[in-house]
C-alpha cells in the first residue's frame, strides 16, 4: 500500500510539473518567438499605444447629458451613445465588455428577444436613417440587430458598413466613394477562401478613419 501511495504521489507530482508548468511554458516560449503579437492576443497599436484587439470587438461611443426631466427613467446624469464618427459594431449582449464574453440565450419565440430587436431596430434607424433617408427596417442588414455567437465579434457585414458609410462620409466629409474604398481595405475574406462570409474589422476601419480624416 505505501508503494502504490509514493507511486501516486510521485506521479501526480511529476504530471502537474510536466504538464502544469513545463508544457505551458515551452508553448508560450515558441508562440512568442513565432507569433509574437498572435500570442499576446493579436493587439492594435496606433502610435505605440494599444487601442484593442483585432480579434475582439468594442464599442464606440460618446457620453451625452440627459436632460434634467428625463434623469428619474435613466438615473444618472450622462448616457453612453454611438459616436456618429465611427462605424459602430453589431449589438452585443456584454455591450462588449473586455471581461466577459456570451451570446445572447433567448429562444426565437422570446417576447424579452422581440423587444431586443426592436430596440436595436429603432436605434439603427435612429443613426442611420437621417443619412440615408430611403433605409428602411427592411434594408437592414441581419448582424446590424443580432449578436454574434461570442459577444464579441470584431466584424460586421459588408452590406451593414455599405449602410454606416452614408453618415461617416456627411459627418466626416469624406467622399462615399472614399469610404467604400475604405471599407474594402480593411475587408477579412473567407477562412481559407471558401468559409464564412467577407467580414469588416470595425476598429482597423475606424483607425484607418482617422487617419483618412483626423478628429
Amino acid at each position: 500500500m505505501r508503494r502504490d501511495l509514493t507511486a501516486s504521489i510521485v506521479a501526480a507530482v511529476a504530471f502537474t510539473l510536466l504538464f502544469g508548468l513545463a508544457y505551458p511554458l515551452i508553448a508560450t516560449g515558441v508562440s512568442q518567438v513565432l507569433f509574437p503579437n498572435k500570442s499576446d492576443g493579436s493587439q492594435v497599436k496606433v502610435d505605440g499605444k494599444t487601442v484593442g484587439s483585432k480579434l475582439i470587438g468594442q464599442s464606440f461611443t460618446i457620453r451625452q447629458p440627459i436632460p434634467p426631466d428625463q434623469r428619474g427613467k435613466f438615473g444618472k446624469k450622462q448616457i453612453k451613445t454611438p459616436d456618429p464618427k465611427y462605424f459602430q459594431p453589431r449589438p452585443s449582449v456584454t455591450t462588449y465588455s473586455p471581461d466577459v464574453t456570451f451570446f445572447n440565450n433567448l429562444g426565437p419565440n422570446s417576447r424579452d428577444l422581440m423587444r431586443q430587436f426592436k430596440g436595436y431596430i429603432g436605434t439603427y434607424l435612429a443613426l442611420e436613417k437621417p443619412h440615408d433617408p430611403g433605409l428602411t427596417r427592411e434594408d437592414i442588414p441581419v448582424d446590424a440587430i443580432t449578436s454574434s455567437g461570442s459577444g464579441v465579434d470584431p466584424h460586421i457585414s459588408q452590406a451593414n458598413a455599405r449602410i454606416q458609410a452614408h453618415r461617416i462620409s456627411q459627418v466626416r466629409g469624406i467622399p462615399l466613394d472614399r469610404v467604400n474604398q475604405l471599407i474594402d481595405d480593411d475587408t477579412d475574406g473567407r477562412a481559407l477562401g471558401v468559409l464564412g462570409e467577407p467580414g469588416v474589422n470595425v476598429l482597423e476601419l475606424n483607425i484607418a478613419l482617422d487617419k483618412e480624416s483626423p478628429q
